[in-house]
């Protein structure tokens, strides 16, 4: 009698030992935890042969297997499913970690939906394995160079907002859900203009769309016209992340179209919950607009608290990665990406660094202690991380040590909790400031005391003279700018 948990029950789909993929292959990095009807039904097989046939059977099921012998004679599709069959390979028997490797035959290369419904479209039902995560996938360059990539990605939203260096600092407006249209732009403009005017950006919360009390078009159109003004007013290039979502891809691209005619360079994308379609079909049919990501909903596919979360230890549920996510998202082509953050209110398992740089690197290496497989990422730009979730000022500077310039901060709360008035300065401002001009301020500090050591030197071989106090004085202060 067949056992119907095991897949791979007609083709071997486990390498031998030294096999290597070539480098047109697709691969997935996972671990599964062995479910008790898997060994039971074994009947006294090792919990080694045990883990090789859950191995062999996430190859099977996700590329050319089934769970029973089917018909194999001409005409059956079996000769091709043989020889373009993924391969389970590098089996870590300790760990229950493994590699799957597949031939890119298997997929259509310019179709994510497609490649995910194979890859990680069933495993995680398979009866064999009480637990899974798929860690990473490392694409093809074939499947690489048939995607488009961000639009802009970092330096092209730089060149937009003429800002060259430095870290992007936005907002978003609390409470989630609450102003209107009218009050929405009142307070963007307030926080445009607060300060030294060095918010660069507000945005849209996840959830808000177009709501009886705040219509998207109007506020949209608002939003853009107290940006404008603020601009005029500061000088200075600011950004609107409008939330276009929507279930109905023609309605996203309306609000895209809405946006554009308007003067705005960014849309918002719920990229998750929208889905891979949506953010592929707006990246290639959208009115020439930045695409920031939003990650909502990612917790119930990215969490996973249990101890084997980085390889060693037990799993105790079904996900995949956040880093999966993010090179997902950056070949579909968005140009920026809420990848976690040290000190956020959201769980990132330590991983928000190399998040960044799966995000950022052109030639990525895996991470020594996270499960991950690396990437060349060819002629794919790479996108802008964005820091968010319950930050506050006294973070940032973890933060910029951390990830460096090249990210979104994004605050919320904290903003609109230190708001006094319509007019003042927010505290989050005021410490934004100090802790984002810190790297200049620093290098200028240095500069000044380069150039108060020179002068003192000049001095003492010239007819020019200052008192041994006032000499000391400016040697002191050089030395202190140099070294602080």
């Amino acid at each position: 009698k067949t056992k119907r948990g095991k897949m791979a029950v007609q083709l071997n789909y486990v390498a031998a030992k030294d096999w290597k993929p070539s480098k047109e292959y697709l691969i997935t990095l996972i671990k599964v935890e062995l479910s008790e009807t898997a060994i039971k039904e074994a009947k006294g097989k090792s919990l080694k042969k045990i883990f090789e046939d859950a191995a062999a059977s996430v190859a099977a099921e996700s590329s050319t297997g089934t769970w029973t012998k089917v018909y194999d004679g001409e005409g059956s599709g079996m000769s091709r499913a043989a020889k373009e069959r993924a391969m389970a390979f590098d089996l870590d028997y300790t760990n229950h970690m493994f590699k799957v490797a597949y031939p890119p035959f298997l997929f259509e290369l310019d179709n994510i939906s497609g490649l995910f419904a194979g890859i990680i479209g069933n495993i995680a039902g398979m009866k064999m394995v009480s637990a899974m995560r798929v860690y990473d996938v490392k694409f093809p360059e074939k499947m690489i160079k048939a995607f488009p990539g961000p639009r802009f990605g970092v330096k092209g939203i730089r060149k937009l907002l003429k800002k060259p260096r430095g870290p992007l600092v936005a907002t978003v407006p609390k409470p989630k859900i609450g102003r209107t249209a009218k009050e929405q732009a009142d307070l963007a403009k307030m926080l445009f203009t607060s300060g030294l005017g060095t918010y660069d950006g507000i945005k849209d919360d996840e959830n808000l769309t177009n709501l009886s009390f705040n219509k998207f078009d109007e506020r949209a159109k608002c939003v853009l016209k107290a940006l404008k003004a603020a601009e005029k007013q500061t000088g200075k290039k600011k950004f609107y992340l409008c939330n276009v979502s929507h279930s109905n891809l023609e309605v996203m691209r309306k609000r895209a179209k809405l946006i554009k005619d308007n003067g705005g360079i960014f849309m918002m994308l719920d990229v998750v919950c929208t889905g891979f379609a949506a953010a592929d079909t707006m990246r290639r049919y959208n009115p020439g607009l930045a695409i920031h990501a939003h990650r909502a909903m990612h917790g119930f596919i990215t969490r996973d608290n249990s101890p084997g979360v980085h390889g060693h230890g037990k799993l105790y549920g079904f996900s995949v990665s956040m880093i999966f996510l993010a090179k997902t998202f950056r070949l579909l082509g968005v140009d920026t990406l809420h990848g976690g953050s040290p000190l956020a209110k959201m769980e990132d398992y330590g991983e928000a660094k190399y998040i960044q740089q799966v995000l950022q690197e052109k030639n990525l290496k895996p991470h020594p202690k996270i499960p991950s497989l690396g990437q060349d990422w060819y002629h794919i730009k790479p996108v802008w991380m964005v820091a968010s979730g319950g930050l506050h000022p006294g973070d940032f500077e973890l933060i910029l040590k951390e990830l460096g310039e090249d990210i979104i901060i994004q605050m919320g709360g904290t903003t609109s909790s230190f708001r006094t008035s319509s007019s003042s300065k927010t505290l989050g401002l005021r410490s934004k400031d100090r802790v984002l001009m810190g790297k200049s301020i620093a290098i200028e500090q240095r500069t000044l005391g380069a150039i108060l050591l020179a002068a003192l030197v000049f001095q003492y071989f010239s007819f020019f003279s200052l008192s041994t106090i006032g000499s000391i004085a400016i040697l002191v202060v050089a030395l202190i700018l140099i070294l602080k």
